[in-house]
């Protein structure tokens, strides 16, 4: 049985050289280098920014992940940096209702989905609602989530329906009900709820010997 061909590192880096070409896309160039926005109604702001590259963690640069990574030296690499109104929707303000016209769209909603943590949207018949859900420990510490949650967003004036459900969930809703669906408000009050504490109210993780 023959043996198979070995090839060594400088062959390998001979061959990358030679040939840069690069992968194909079946999108139009326009479609490729079209960022991802959206705009808040009566405003130019720019809630989501562009998308690109993170920096490594702390455990990625201890691994020396770097030097093991070969690649093409043409290789363009560009790191998009957000716009501040998309760093976090938390230091926003709600809008009074007044300003509000039109609830956002499905998909304007499924894109700042991706601006909060753990929530999902429900389609009721009466319209679109942010739905967060948290498991406690036990109906106390369901009461004493529940206080955090209002003491959090009382001063936003846009309160979520909470509810306690035996024997060890709290779930709240959002949703702005004179437009019939969800506003941007939702979605910052649903950000500031992402800030609160709720580790010490969670069941304990059992720990096997």
């Amino acid at each position: 049985m023959a043996a198979a061909p070995l090839l060594s590192l400088s062959s390998l880096l001979s061959i990358s050289t030679i040939s840069p070409s690069r992968p194909r896309s079946t999108l139009p160039s326009t479609v490729r280098s079209a960022p991802l926005r959206l705009r808040a109604e009566g405003g130019n702001i720019d809630l989501l920014g562009d998308f690109g590259a993170r920096d490594p963690f702390p455990a990625e640069i201890e691994s020396n992940f770097a030097d093991k990574v070969q690649g093409n030296v043409s290789t363009e690499h560009k790191i998009l940096i957000p716009n501040a109104s998309a760093l976090s929707l938390a230091q926003m303000h709600c809008a009074p209702l007044a300003d509000i016209r039109h609830p956002l769209s499905l998909d304007d909603a499924k894109k700042l989905l991706f601006k909060v943590v753990g929530w999902k949207l429900v389609d009721e018949e009466d319209g679109l609602k942010l739905e967060g859900v948290w498991k406690v420990r036990d109906e106390k510490c369901g009461e004493e989530l529940i206080n955090r949650i209002k003491s959090k967003v009382e001063s936003t004036g846009h309160l979520p329906l909470l509810c306690f459900e035996a024997p060890n969930l709290v779930r709240t809703r959002l949703w702005t009900s004179s437009v019939g669906g969800l506003s941007l408000n939702d979605f910052i009050v649903a950000a500031k709820i992402d800030e609160i504490k709720v580790s010490d109210l969670q069941p304990r993780l059992r720990v096997w010997a």
